[in-house]
């Protein structure tokens, strides 16, 4: 019997770590071909030939997607070798926390480049696609995911421009949603709280300690594995069963 996604091709961002890996590994179980797309290539390397050995396909694209030329490549790359793209995972991501006063600013820059102008550089270049997919692919509909964070609900105290950027991928996933929903491309955000990657591994010690670690002893942190559940779940929905918004929250320990 063939497995949900067979035939169709994904692209995920950040795949080299995290939510990423475990996103693509999903995928290609569901029967996807992956285009696994991030800066560190000897990890995708190594990530490809495990899928491969389990007996799906994927194919490696190294591209810094806060570069507008690499991210229309590398989109360009993988429907040149699959032939089509069905399926958009947004996942880069990066977490710095800190107050403002006395912030490092071109850490911003960095956080705003990654989260929201690397989002919207490889969403533009494979907007086309997908929707031809949605026109004459094998499920006639394609899907964006967009993962973001409970920060793009809630704010907290030292999380000011991680919360900017996250509210920000989350109304431009709402607008996005609206304008291209009636030609059955579904565009859905995911909203972890509280998962172990190496998103915050910038953080200072000192940063980190005081704003993370109350909040991992209390609950039981989700696993990137988690996250790619959440993210078949959306993508293997019936073609007019759409998931606009999903929030995936840890388990209090108490």
């Amino acid at each position: 019997m063939p497995s949900t996604l067979t035939g169709t091709v994904a692209l995920v961002t950040g795949a080299s770590s995290g939510i990423g890996a475990a996103t693509a590994r999903r995928l290609a179980e569901d029967g996807a071909s992956v285009a696994l797309v991030a800066r560190r290539k000897g990890r995708l390397n190594d990530l490809a030939a495990g899928i491969e050995k389990a007996g799906g396909t994927a194919l490696v694209v190294e591209a810094d997607i806060t570069d507008r030329t690499q991210a229309e490549a590398a989109v360009q790359q993988a429907v040149e070798h699959f032939g089509r793209l069905d399926i958009l995972v947004n996942n880069a991501g990066l977490m710095l926390l800190g107050p403002v006063v006395g912030a490092d600013v071109d850490e911003w820059e960095r956080m705003l480049a990654v989260n929201v102008q690397g989002l919207l550089h490889t969403t533009h270049a494979a907007l086309p696609h997908l929707l031809k997919a949605a026109e004459d692919g094998p499920r006639k509909v394609a899907d964006i995911v967009n993962i973001s964070s409970i920060a793009g609900r809630v704010a907290w105290n030292g999380y000011g421009v991680y919360n900017l950027t996250k509210f920000g991928v989350n109304g431009f996933t709402e607008s996005l949603r609206q304008e291209v929903t009636q030609r059955h491309v579904r565009v859905g955000v995911l909203e972890p709280g509280g998962v172990d990657t190496e998103l915050g591994s910038h953080n200072k010690p000192e940063i980190q300690g005081a704003m993370i670690t109350p909040f991992y002893k209390a609950t039981e942190v989700l696993t990137p594995d988690d996250i790619a559940d959440g993210v078949a779940y959306m993508v293997t929905r019936p073609r007019h069963a759409s998931i606009g918004e999903l929030w995936i929250m840890p388990t209090d320990q108490a």
